[in-house]
């Protein structure tokens, strides 16, 4: 089994911070894993969309299964990191809209 996800999942420092991803692509494992778990896009859905093989997403899903806590431990740090951000600098288009909304 390793041979295949070896053709298929690759990590590269300096590319999508060295995450696993698709070979040749930038796509990476949690963002299949989000696309068909949490956005609810079937495993065709995906290939099509991106122009991918079965065998890939598959490949993919398989990887996420196999390092599934160190995969979900990676999103909950990158949506803490995005809130942390957002807290620090406010959107100035949400703060005029809210400006406007209250007039």
């Amino acid at each position: 089994m390793e041979n295949v996800l070896a053709q298929h999942i690759e990590m590269t420092p300096g590319i999508r911070g060295g995450k696993p991803r698709l070979a040749g692509t930038r796509i990476t494992v949690a963002d299949i894993a989000v696309m068909h778990l949490k956005l609810g896009q079937s495993i065709d859905e995906i290939a099509a969309e991106y122009n991918l093989p079965l065998a890939a997403i598959h490949a993919a899903m398989a990887f996420y299964y196999d390092h599934q806590a160190e995969i979900e431990q990676q999103l909950a740090d990158d949506e803490a990191f995005v809130a942390a951000f957002q807290k620090q600098n406010p959107s100035k288009l949400q703060a005029k809209l809210k400006q406007l909304r209250s007039e």
